[in-house]
């Protein structure tokens, strides 16, 4: 059977979305995105999800470097998952006798108002993940009272919900990419996204407009953009970027080529459909039609 490699340990959101994905593999945990990405990249695993987005906290900076370097790996899916943090304790565990909550720093993020307001007196320890904090709190012995984690985590070690749904933005989710070794691009679906990263040759006046103009200029609308340093020199950076489209689309296709024109280095990260479905929205001009249209209108005038 396949295997399917993800950020772990068990009970982390990472693992309730490679659940709710429902690939047909067998599921192993990493301890680290880059170990993750590594397992898949050197076929230790066929495949891995990984964390890339959140709506709150951003950008996954451990997910965008190691994919921005490329190196045999490409995106084939994606799934979004509500985020939904709870208080779990051992249980006979009441609110006033949480002394020292341990969580994950992007949990705290997007729980730090709640906290404040009802558990004011609590220390709050950041930890490596948010499944990992259960597993602590779960010790008698750890010297920890409560952790905040997803559900599917405290479910597993037999904690006791002291509070749930305390998220500070109710609304708040993660996205996950489903990465592998490069294959065949999945055909177009009308409803895709494309990943890429761009690397500028030098940093000059104009150099972001560049890059931004192959897409404008094509209609080809941009669901995200990130700089990130391309750890070589201060100052110099990268841009991670997602596209409405496909590679197969006409638009898509003659944005990368421009790209490649003007750009040092593209790395390709792959097309694949968007997991909210939502079909691209197409400006006058940009449809395949269109571009058909004017590819034959010019070969009419090349004879």
């Amino acid at each position: 059977m396949a295997t399917t490699g993800y950020l772990g340990p068990e009970g982390t959101f990472t693992h309730q979305a490679l659940i709710n994905l429902g690939i047909d593999s067998e599921y192993r945990p990493f301890a680290t995105v880059p170990e993750t990405l590594e397992a898949a990249r050197s076929g230790v695993v066929d495949a891995a999800l990984v964390p890339i987005e959140n709506s709150v906290e951003g950008g996954v900076s451990a997910t965008l470097d190691t994919l921005a370097r490329g190196n045999g790996l490409r995106i084939t899916a994606e799934v979004m998952l509500p985020v939904r943090f709870g208080v779990y304790v051992r249980p006979g565990t009441a609110a006033a006798q949480v002394r020292r909550l341990l969580t994950h720093p992007h949990a705290y993020a997007q729980t730090r108002e709640w906290l404040i307001a009802n558990l004011p007196h609590a220390e709050v320890t950041e930890g490596g993940s948010t499944a990992a904090a259960a597993v602590t709190v779960a010790d008698p012995g750890s010297g920890f009272d409560a952790a905040i984690c997803a559900p599917i985590a405290a479910e597993r070690l037999g904690l006791s919900a002291l509070a749930e749904g305390v998220a500070d933005n109710p609304d708040a989710v993660t996205r996950f990419v489903l990465v592998g070794r490069p294959a065949a691009v999945p055909p177009p679906t009308g409803a895709d996204k494309t990943t890429l990263v761009a690397y500028m040759y030098t940093d000059r006046p104009g150099g972001l407009l560049e890059i931004l103009e192959q897409f404008a200029s094509r209609g080809v609308n941009l669901s995200r953009l990130e700089s990130r340093p391309t750890k070589k020199s201060l100052g110099e950076y990268c841009f991670s970027i997602d596209a409405d489209g496909h590679l197969q689309d006409p638009r898509v296709a003659e944005a990368l080529l421009g790209l490649h024109r003007v750009c040092q280095r593209v790395v390709f990260l792959g097309s694949y459909p968007r997991a909210d479905g939502r079909r691209t929205e197409i400006a006058r001009g940009a449809s395949d039609d269109d571009h058909a249209a004017a590819h034959e209108w010019l070969r009419s005038l090349q004879g």
